[in-house]
């Protein structure tokens, strides 16, 4: 089995949908995490895209990545550039991928434009997952 950590800033959107759609796509084959170099807590609105998804992620907590030093790492997926720029030192030997996904915490507009926002990066990460779990783990 191999463990994947998914890093981001806050550990509140992006890095937490990435755990999320990994775990569902990887199975008994992976143990994912996500962590934030910060952390802000799940936003309820990744929350609720995922549910759209059938995916649930309510019970994820919003994690810093120093809890996880322990753990010895196969793949680390950064999912924003300052997570990748600002990323503390982490033992091991371990493969980096990097994909910079829109913050959609950041989304303006009606109420409706930003849930759009978050379920076309929803979506976006979604396929990023799929095809990283078919690549790297594969049958």
């Amino acid at each position: 089995m191999k463990n994947i950590l998914v890093l981001c800033t806050g550990n509140s959107c992006r890095s937490q949908i990435a755990e999320g759609y990994l775990q569902y796509f990887a199975g008994d084959k992976a143990k994912v995490y996500s962590a934030g170099i910060e952390t802000h807590g799940v936003n309820p609105k990744a929350i609720q895209v995922m549910a759209e998804d059938h995916i649930n992620i309510s019970h994820h907590t919003s994690n810093n990545v120093d809890e996880y030093i322990s753990i010895p790492f196969d793949y680390v997926i950064t999912v924003c550039d300052n997570a990748k720029e600002n990323c503390p030192y982490l033992p091991g030997n371990f493969k980096r991928f990097h994909f910079n996904f829109p913050d959609p915490a950041k989304a303006q507009g009606t109420p409706q434009e930003i849930m759009d926002e978050f379920r076309r990066v929803r979506d976006m990460v979604k396929v990023y997952s799929k095809d990283f779990v078919s690549e790297h783990l594969p049958v």
